[in-house]
């Protein structure tokens, strides 16, 4: 029985082929939407642990699609795919709320790891139900496990699955100062550091959590070594 559910949105039937019978041979679930309209309609009915999104598209491209779907307070992890490489388009991706980003072509042994990876990652701050906590309170910030969102001050503020990953970890660690090559290696699960990546998703946090972020008082930069959570 499958154990992983994703939802593949492209436009192309040759990907969509290729792709949904590689996962289904590594036992993953797969749904199909050839358009942004259609794959809006699926996401209404149904939840997936995983959402793979072709960036090019002729009616609606991936990014308009991802904006509806974070509006909508979908936060399912996103992997964009696109033959694109450029890194304004990767960026712009992660700002809009990917989780992250995989240029065609590529490697189906590749596809598989980063969907596992991904879905082992957002699951392992997902508490089972028989567990006793399933809030961590810090300062003025409390975070809800199972719904993946922060109370700030009792407002809830909704974060992605890897805008909360990186949280859980600051609020875990206070005062820490964390490397980029630790955040990389923590959150993302990789040696192989992506400077332009942390320093969108410090802004999204920022953004979505600091009173002035452009003055922040919880995630602070140290200068010359990293980032540190300060209650």
């Amino acid at each position: 029985m499958p154990d992983i559910s994703v939802l593949i949105i492209d436009d192309e039937p040759s990907i969509l082929k290729a792709v949904s019978m590689t996962l289904k041979q590594e036992h993953i679930a797969v749904t199909c939407a050839d358009n942004g309209a259609l794959a809006l309609d699926i996401l209404k009915a149904n939840t997936f642990d995983l959402i793979l999104l072709d960036i090019i598209m002729p009616d609606q491209d991936g990014f308009s699609i991802l904006k509806v779907i974070r509006s909508s307070q979908n936060y399912t992890p996103v992997i964009l795919l696109s033959g694109r490489g450029e890194d304004s388009a990767q960026v712009k991706g992660l700002e809009l709320g990917a989780d992250d980003y995989i240029t065609k072509p590529f490697s189906k042994t590749v596809l598989v790891s980063k969907i596992r990876a991904m879905v082992r990652r957002t699951n392992q701050y997902v508490l089972s139900s028989d567990e006793a906590i399933t809030e961590v309170k810090k300062g003025s910030f409390t975070l809800r496990m199972e719904s993946q969102t922060v109370l700030k001050n009792g407002k809830e503020i909704s974060l992605t699955s890897k805008e909360f990953s990186l949280l859980y970890l600051f609020i875990e660690n206070p005062e820490y100062i964390f490397s980029k090559q630790e955040l990389f290696s923590k959150v993302w699960r990789s040696d192989n550091c992506d400077d332009s990546t942390i320093l969108v998703y410090i802004k999204k946090l920022r953004d979505k959590l600091e009173d002035d972020p452009s003055h922040p008082t919880h995630i602070c930069t140290v200068w010359g070594k990293g980032y540190k959570f300060c209650i």
